[in-house]
């Protein structure tokens, strides 16, 4: 006879399928799931009002992103330990999971085996980094950032720009340079810093690493 863990979770993502296949395989190895959300703002608010004993929360979230939450929840003085659950595995988002000292990162090719010896670990106050992740980057300035020095005095406005949340629209009327030549600065700031593909690619990197991109 299996019995209930007594451990309580909060899970978010934004992705439906994800979200509720993970809930299954929870609830089915009995932790007790007393949240959900689709959004970073949920999240917070299940987090702040559940008081779980951990949330594992996806990294692209609308509104708030994983790391926003988590942050926010910190300096709401939370108790929860977290765990990132998400398709990166690229430095920046390991380093920047690190300098916030969250307590578990796994991916979400990881079995469920996997994913129940990381909150067992994280329960034990220790710090759980999934297995897929060869080899984790040193707590040292991102080698990406030294990058920066290559972009033109543009291409940093525009990233400065993004890292303030402005769009391509936006951007190009403070500008005043047309939406063509925003994203052909994007393109050519993509290539500059091998950024891996995908429209949200830059956005992603600028946020993660927005406290040094406005002082740079």
């Amino acid at each position: 006879m299996k019995v209930e863990r007594n451990i309580k979770i909060v899970v978010a993502d934004d992705h439906p399928m994800l979200l509720n296949g993970l809930i299954y395989e929870l609830e089915l190895h009995l932790y007790e799931v007393v949240g959900k959300a689709k959004n970073g703002e949920e999240a917070l608010d299940e987090i702040l009002t559940k008081k779980p004993d951990i949330a594992m929360l996806d990294i692209n979230m609308p509104i708030l992103n994983g790391f926003e939450v988590i942050q926010k929840a910190i300096e709401k003085k939370s108790q929860t330990k977290f765990i990132i659950l998400s398709f990166y595995k690229e430095p920046e988002y390991i380093l920047k999971a690190k300098e916030l000292e969250i307590n578990g990162y796994l991916l979400k090719e990881d079995q469920f085996e996997e994913i129940e010896k990381c909150i067992e670990t994280v329960l034990s106050d220790k710090y759980y980094y999934s297995n897929s992740i060869q080899k984790l980057p040193s707590a040292s300035p991102n080698d990406d950032l030294e990058k920066l020095s290559q972009l033109t005095c543009s291409e940093k406005t525009i990233l400065k720009l993004i890292a303030d949340q402005k769009s391509n629209a936006e951007i190009s009327d403070i500008l005043s340079v047309s939406k063509r030549t925003v994203e052909k600065h994007r393109s050519n700031i993509i290539y500059k810093m091998d950024l891996n593909g995908g429209t949200n690619s830059l956005t992603n990197w600028v946020l993660l690493n927005k406290q040094y991109i406005l002082r740079f």
